[in-house]
């Protein structure tokens, strides 16, 4: 009885705490191995199985046809037991939901084993609801909407979980990341089925990966620490916190993929968006190689001065209107090939200047606010984001777009 207090409370030995991870692995992963040997004759005799649903649902490289196939049939005797209870939909959607949520807690409180098993049934049930409310034909346009908003209360709850547990270090950003991830792919999806655009099969980082990615890698991690770590009764849990990373990365990635496919898709001035990855005229790259460049020259013009007995201060600031010089001159010239009337172009690049300048100044104060963050990695993410959301944008559309002169000109034209 001792034990199994101990046990319930998480007083674990090392051998205790790779059983809890260990034991239901091997129960899941004898299931699904036998279920993959039985499919696998199944196919070379029978052929493919079929499954109308997940044959109409998209694909990524993660999860593609036959393994989604295999899934289905291999998950037959649940869906079946699920058919025979007479549960309604939403009692199994608000079951998955308690899982998340007991999942949540239980990683907050550093069982990550049970945590993450909890995540893994959790997401299996919800496969289960909308496969049992569309056969019964119980399927309602508020149950959908029941099932979509507490999938993101599930996922909210186990990513805040891992949160609370890494509050004191720095994969507490991370899980923030993943969270902020978690959410925006399944709006994006949402705001670009409200306006007509379909986006099924854009991006490698859906619901389903991130349950397996996220709760397996949760689920195991205490093996690995025994491992190394027996005794520490707190350990880091790198399995873990290699998964959370990987959430927060491939979601940021996913929902620029489905940024950027929505605004082509509902505009033809966005789709220049497009061309950041390319070296052609007005693309980010060369945006980026005038900024080198005139960096470059802005260092060499400062030492220049002050090798000419300037004093630095005043070398500085010759540097940098030469550095600016410069940059307008390859930009206007090269990157956005302008043929538009100069000083116009030379007043909004000014104040495109200016502007950014107090971004960064004012960014990298406010990002070292934060106890132990370096000034250089604060650098690097302001001038990062002030490039792709100020600095860029408006040198296209901005200082050098065609448009932007000729309303300027319009502007100025009128009577005396």
């Amino acid at each position: 009885m001792d034990a199994l207090i101990n046990i319930i409370q998480g007083n674990l030995s090392p051998a205790q705490r790779v059983w809890t991870a260990l034991a239901p692995t091997i129960l899941f992963f004898a299931y699904f191995a036998v279920g993959l040997f039985l499919y696998t004759i199944r196919y070379f005799i029978k052929g493919s199985y079929s499954d109308k649903e997940m044959e109409s649902r998209p694909t990524t490289f993660l999860t593609g046809m036959w393994l989604r196939l295999y899934f289905a049939w291999v998950m037959r005797p649940l869906w079946s037991a699920a058919m025979r209870s007479g549960l309604p939909p939403n009692a199994i959607t608000t079951l998955s939901m308690l899982l998340s949520t007991g999942a949540g807690v239980s990683l907050a409180a550093g069982r990550f084993a049970l945590g993450g098993w909890l995540y893994i049934f959790s997401g299996i049930l919800d496969v289960v609801d909308g496969r049992l409310a569309r056969t019964t034909g119980k399927a309602t346009a508020s149950g959908a909407a029941l099932d979509s908003i507490l999938d993101r209360y599930a996922d909210a709850a186990v990513l805040v979980g891992l949160a609370w547990f890494y509050r004191d270090s720095w994969v507490l950003m991370a899980s923030l990341i993943a969270l902020v991830g978690s959410s925006l792919v399944p709006y994006i999806r949402a705001k670009a089925e409200a306006s007509g655009v379909g986006m099924k099969d854009i991006g490698f980082m859906q619901r389903a990966e991130r349950i397996i990615y996220l709760g397996g890698s949760v689920a195991l991690s205490p093996v690995i620490e025994v491992y190394f770590r027996p005794q520490d009764p707190r350990p880091m849990h790198w399995l873990a916190v290699g998964g959370i990373v990987l959430l927060a990365v491939s979601t940021q990635i996913t929902a620029l993929q489905r940024f950027k496919f929505l605004l082509a898709a509902l505009g033809d001035g966005v789709r220049r968006n497009s061309s950041w990855l390319r070296l052609g005229r007005g693309s980010a790259l060369r945006n980026i190689f005038a900024a080198v460049v005139a960096t470059a020259v802005d260092f060499t013009a400062v030492l220049l001065f002050v090798y000419a007995k300037l004093p630095p201060p005043l070398a500085t600031a010759c540097g940098c209107v030469v550095g600016a010089v410069v940059n307008f001159s390859i930009n206007r010239v090269w990157t956005f090939a302008s043929h538009d009337p100069t000083l116009p172009q030379a007043r909004r690049y000014t104040f495109v200047s200016f502007t950014s300048a107090l971004l960064n100044s004012g960014g990298v104060a406010v990002i070292l606010l934060l106890p132990d963050v370096d000034y250089r990695i604060a650098w690097v993410i302001v001038r990062g984001a002030v490039f792709a959301l100020w600095n860029f944008p408006l040198q296209r559309d901005y200082v050098f777009s065609p448009r932007a002169t000729e309303g300027e000109v319009d502007y100025q034209v009128g009577p005396a």
